[in-house]
């Protein structure tokens, strides 16, 4: 076995990964093996990063033949013992099940128990759409960023390099070989200021601004939006703009803009409890038997779901789902819903900081 230690010179973060966990306490591990399942393939190396002393490290544990597998686990087991958060790339499904299955083939006791962990893969991919990216694989988020590679290969290349590294060592081999896994460790350090997105869509956001406005639509209509501006708890590492169910937004660092329509139209707030109503057709709406018993039977009927009703000319703001009650919608049977904005909430700062992050998390699903 060999292990090998390097400092990254110059290197900072642009994130506030203290956040998480003091920076001495966070350890990011990445694995290479020559397969995916670990009773019939080998563990030929681990790596780790880590800031001591004002800079960032990387150590990694490098098999010089398969007969390592137990001294290098071993040794990462032992040097981990004194941090508390774990982060990796998709590593709750490939490499933390792998190490406990090679711990368990090697009859070691270690596990991951004490440890918080971190998938940065599980935490960026569910915004892979919104981030207008094709996948979510490592390479693709540091092309992303604008993050180039001394590395070429693959690691699925890299598994015939090591076989041949075992059947004759060279310096060459070794070197690829580390140095893929290397540029793993930088890269994962590099793609933390994407974690500004799952914060965007899961720490609080403030509406610094809220103000409604006018514009001309495509078709020469006259139309009313909210534009709200917004301060993101994490600054966004590149500028992103996305539309969905009429809902604009836009954020560049730290500071966002989210644009809704406004509706001023009458719209309808339906009972569910009907069968205590009756309609009246004349009038168009339903009322409580309990008031409506005084009018003709001629002038009344039983109401049902699709009448039962109050109608209100007002302003209106959109949700996808029910935000604020009550909801009002067109049609009984359409599937839009809004809220009324009163003047009380006109000033109500706070909703709208609410009503930003609820908007944000559904244009998020909506791809």
């Amino acid at each position: 076995m060999q292990i090998v230690n390097q400092t990254i010179e110059k290197f900072t973060i642009d994130y506030p990964l203290e956040r998480i966990a003091p920076l001495n306490k966070i350890l990011f591990i990445d694995i290479e093996t020559t397969g995916f399942t670990a009773k019939s393939s080998s563990l030929y190396l681990i790596g780790t990063a880590f800031y001591q002393n004002g800079s960032w490290h990387i150590r990694q544990w490098f098999a010089e033949s398969p007969a390592d597998e137990a001294t290098v686990v071993n040794d990462f087991f032992a040097f981990c013992q004194s941090y508390t958060h774990l982060i990796h790339f998709n590593g709750n499904n490939f490499d933390l099940p792998y190490l406990l299955q090679k711990c368990e083939q090697h009859k070691l006791s270690h596990n991951f128990d004490k440890f918080q962990g971190i998938d940065l893969y599980k935490r960026i991919s569910p915004y892979k759409a919104f981030l207008h990216t094709p996948n979510c694989k490592q390479k693709t988020l540091e092309e992303l960023l604008g993050i180039n590679r001394e590395d070429l290969y693959h690691g699925g290349e890299l598994i015939d390099i090591y076989h041949g590294y075992v059947k004759n060592p060279t310096n060459e081999a070794r070197a690829l070989l580390l140095l893929h896994n290397s540029d793993d460790m930088k890269g994962m350090l590099q793609i933390l200021p994407l974690l500004a997105f799952y914060d965007l869509f899961n720490e609080p956001i403030r509406a610094k601004k809220v103000q409604a406005s006018h514009y001309i639509d495509y078709h020469g209509h006259d139309r009313q939006e909210v534009l709200m501006k917004l301060a993101l708890s994490s600054p966004l590492p590149i500028p992103v703009s996305n539309l969905s169910n009429g809902c604009y937004f836009s954020g560049e660092a730290s500071e966002g803009i989210l644009k809704v329509p406004l509706y001023e139209e009458e719209m309808k707030y339906f009972y569910s409890n009907y069968k205590d109503y009756y309609y009246l057709p004349a009038e168009d709406v339903s009322l409580h038997k309990s008031v409506a018993s005084f009018v003709d039977k001629s002038h009344r009927t039983q109401a049902c779901a699709s009448n039962c009703y109050t109608r209100k000319y007002a302003v209106y703001l959109p949700q996808w789902d029910v935000f604020i009650e009550p909801f009002f919608k067109r049609d009984y049977k359409s599937k839009e819903l809004f809220f009324e904005l009163t003047e009380e909430r006109k000033k109500d700062r706070e909703l709208f900081s609410r009503y930003a992050q609820y908007l944000l998390g559904k244009m998020a699903k909506t791809y």
